[in-house]
């Protein structure tokens, strides 16, 4: 019998585990939320159809009711499918200097003589000198010749190729669009299930992102819309990064894909780089990719993984995010647990991230004001906490911009505010349903702190609220409090 420590951690960084055969159970589930403070479920929709992501969603949201946490479910979409077909056997060892012939008009198994292609527009995209990479980078194929349906390469190096492989071009350049027919139907389950964020995969620009927009006001019409993330993976991503951010609602650095892209060297310049620009821009952040890879296997991480892993949280990401580690992985509760600790220790030596926000914001909102100005007081004051009453959960949002060591509780009567707000760094979501009355409100907010050990009595916080209580976008007013 597998005993857990259920003894949770604190962290501000929020952290995503991807559900699979390795993870989705109740039990298992509920102690990776108590303990290692999971706070987001990510749904990978390359596997499974709509019935196994349905069945998913009640395992994941009755964890949660037994953990008494809500947590976030993030549907992510395939994308389309720039892979090799299938090959007889499994799979063909490929030497360097060999002769490899890709046909995108062959539907049978491939093998030595060519190679069919789940993508059929790869001989437009592409001519002789450019650089295929297959398998994650793993087979470099030179590009010899296209005719017709057919690309002639020449291998660089040794590598067993697999059925299905995924192929990128060195430097970028694939027309193939974000969305696939599998994406509308996908995306279309996803919203019925009651995802709280959707990523759309290979984001060129920021018109992919006001399509999946359009689409899913279309869909959601009066329930509420999942947050959007754009999955940072090609190179013309990087080249529109700051239009995609600003067309999203938080963004993912999906390090695989990129860096087959642009090179393995590029990718921690580029992180620390689009960290930063998702802070300064008001979006959130996801670091993604590899980042306890080894716990597939083992029950502890290397120490190359561990520095990986707290360098994202120093960086300011508001999430880091596991893949196989806990989908297919043999220690998924013992992954998350490792993760939760490295992000309390990185968190413990960083003050703030302010600076970060302050330079760039121009917007003269009041509810950034407001944000600005709590973080400030909060500050000055020593406030033992930062709280936020909030109906969608912006101005939580917004204060958990700077990246702060004080803790941001977030009072919302909606679940679903609650649950959007699980991806926030900092942002301590609860439930309460409050009086229209504003003092009212304002002392049962004091009152459920106090009951929940939050605060004592004496203890300095700042409130956030509107005078208009209940009205989502009102918060107007910013106090210092003393609890009785």
């Amino acid at each position: 019998m597998n005993i857990r420590d259920t003894e949770r951690i604190r962290h501000n960084t929020k952290i995503i585990a991807t559900l699979g055969p390795g993870s989705n159970n109740v039990e298992l589930l509920r102690d990776m939320i108590i303990a290692g403070g999971l706070n987001v479920i990510r749904f990978n929709f390359s596997h499974g159809d709509a019935e196994f992501h349905r069945a998913n969603a009640e395992i994941v949201r009755e964890a949660a009711r037994q953990a008494r946490q809500e947590v976030a479910i993030m549907a992510d979409l395939q994308g389309p499918k720039i892979r090799i077909g299938k090959i007889a056997g499994g799979g063909i060892n490929v030497k360097a200097g060999e002769t490899l012939l890709l046909d995108a008009a062959w539907s049978g198994e491939g093998g030595r003589e060519r190679i069919g292609l789940d993508y059929r527009e790869l001989p437009d995209d592409v001519k002789p000198g450019n650089v295929l990479l297959l398998d994650d980078g793993l087979l470099t194929l030179s590009v010899t010749e296209v005719n017709g349906s057919e690309i002639r390469t020449v291998a660089q190096n040794d590598h067993f190729l697999k059925s299905n492989k995924g192929i990128n071009k060195q430097g970028g350049g694939l027309s193939a669009g974000s969305f696939t027919e599998k994406d509308f139907r996908d995306l279309k389950t996803a919203v019925a299930i009651g995802c709280d964020y959707l990523a759309v995969s290979f984001v060129k620009n920021a018109e992919d992102m006001k399509i999946a927009r359009d689409l899913l006001q279309a869909e959601c019409q009066d329930r509420p819309r999942p947050g959007l993330v754009a999955k940072i993976e090609r190179i013309e991503a990087v080249h529109n990064l700051d239009s995609i951010i600003e067309a999203s609602d938080g963004i993912m650095v999906a390090r695989g894909d990129l860096a087959v892209e642009v090179g393995n060297a590029a990718v921690p310049a580029l992180q620390k780089r689009m960290i930063k620009r998702a802070r300064e821009l008001r979006r959130f952040s996801i670091t993604a990719t590899q980042m306890m890879e080894s716990m597939i296997t083992n029950p502890v991480p290397t120490r190359a993984e561990v520095s990986d892993v707290a360098n994202a949280v120093l960086d300011g990401t508001d999430a880091v995010m596991c893949s196989a580690e806990t989908a297919v992985g043999a220690y998924p509760f013992e992954t998350v647990k490792q993760m939760a600790a490295i992000c309390a220790a990185a968190e413990k030596e960083q003050d703030s991230l302010i600076g970060t926000i302050d330079d760039f914001d121009d917007s003269r909102r009041i509810d950034h004001a407001i944000a600005g100005g709590a973080v400030h007081v909060a500050r000055e004051v020593d406030a033992k906490a930062i709280v936020a009453l909030t109906e969608s959960g912006t101005t939580a949002f917004q204060i958990s911009r700077y990246g702060i060591q004080i803790p941001i509780y977030a009072l919302t009567p909606s679940t679903s505010a609650q649950r959007r707000m699980a991806m926030y760094r900092g942002v301590r979501p609860l439930h309460l349903e409050t009086s229209t009355d504003h003092d009212t409100a304002l002392e049962q907010v004091e009152n459920e702190l106090i009951r929940l050990g939050v605060l004592k009595s004496g203890d300095q916080y700042i409130i956030t609220s509107g005078r208009r209580m209940r009205e989502s976008g009102s918060t107007n007013t910013l106090q210092v409090i003393q609890a009785e």
